[in-house]
């Protein structure tokens, strides 16, 4: 039933078109609709989505994202599961929808200690994105395998893992006892690592064998814990690398006071990005 408000001419619009970086490769229509020619309408913030977006728990267990992805990109059903490809392009996207194409950010230079404001153009930030191939496979003697995207599910589930862990460390700080601050940050740098097996794991599809296919999650978390250094660090690198260019690039700074040049990411954090 469509609204009969006579004020819904002034309802917010689509403010910019975007194409997925993955080409919706990993959903179905649970998770996102696809226009007929594959453009998704990218709204302005409302009201609403900006309060989400400074609610503390909101934004800590990550329903803040969720719900302003699902207001500005009403064809994205499940942003859960959206996976790390499309990510930044689909926040970057509601930024230009809400607040336009350029964006300030301060800068401290590494070389003078002298912080500055710059201008970005977020467009041009769109525009050479990138698009990480997860079609091919890595070969590790006779395995095969075969890497995944994580979702914003598995990534958000991974940073609050990280936040807990580091909080403790900074806790263990105050520790006097020097034996039991040694078996706390033993514990925690076993977490640390039980962490990154676990995101490892999370971005494998599966495991081919000349004689079978692994995808029980138990069974190649099984195997990264039990095989060889040198196995573990060369799937371990392939996947760090896969992950890497899902990241925006850096952005190209010249110190305003010295002409040092120098990289900075640019920091998608909720509360700082949409403030």
């Amino acid at each position: 039933m469509q609204s009969q408000n006579p004020l819904k001419q002034y309802f917010r619009r689509p403010a910019i078109y975007i194409k997925l970086p993955s080409e919706a490769q990993y959903y179905d229509s649970s998770v996102v609709e696809l226009p007929h020619n594959e453009d998704l309408p990218i709204y302005p913030m409302t009201a609403i989505d900006e309060i989400t977006s400074k609610t503390p728990d909101a934004v800590m267990n990550g329903q803040a994202l969720v719900d302003i992805i699902q207001s500005c990109v009403p064809n994205v059903k499940n942003a859960w599961k959206i996976n790390s490809v499309d990510l930044d392009t689909i926040i970057v996207a509601i930024k230009i929808a809400s607040e336009g194409e350029e964006m300030t950010i301060t800068s401290k230079c590494a070389n003078c200690d002298t912080e500055s404001s710059y201008g970005i153009n977020l467009l041009g930030i769109l525009n050479a994105r990138g698009n990480p191939d997860f079609t091919k496979p890595l070969q590790v003697q006779d395995l095969l395998i075969k890497f995944k995207p994580l979702t914003w599910e598995e990534l958000n589930k991974n940073n609050m893992t990280q936040f807990e862990i580091q909080k403790v460390l900074v806790m263990m700080e105050e520790f006097e006892d020097n034996e039991a601050k040694r078996q706390e940050i033993k514990s925690a740098m076993h977490k640390l690592n039980s962490i990154m097996i676990d995101m490892v794991v999370d971005t494998i599809d599966y495991i081919e064998t000349p004689e079978t296919r692994v995808t029980n999650k138990e069974y190649i978390k099984e195997f990264l814990e039990q095989c060889d250094a040198n196995k573990s660090k060369t799937i371990k690198d392939y996947s760090l690398a896969l992950k890497a260019q899902c990241q925006l690039d850096p952005l190209q700074i010249k110190c305003a006071a010295c002409g040092h040049e120098y990289e900075q990411k640019l920091i998608l954090n909720i509360t700082d990005f949409f403030a």
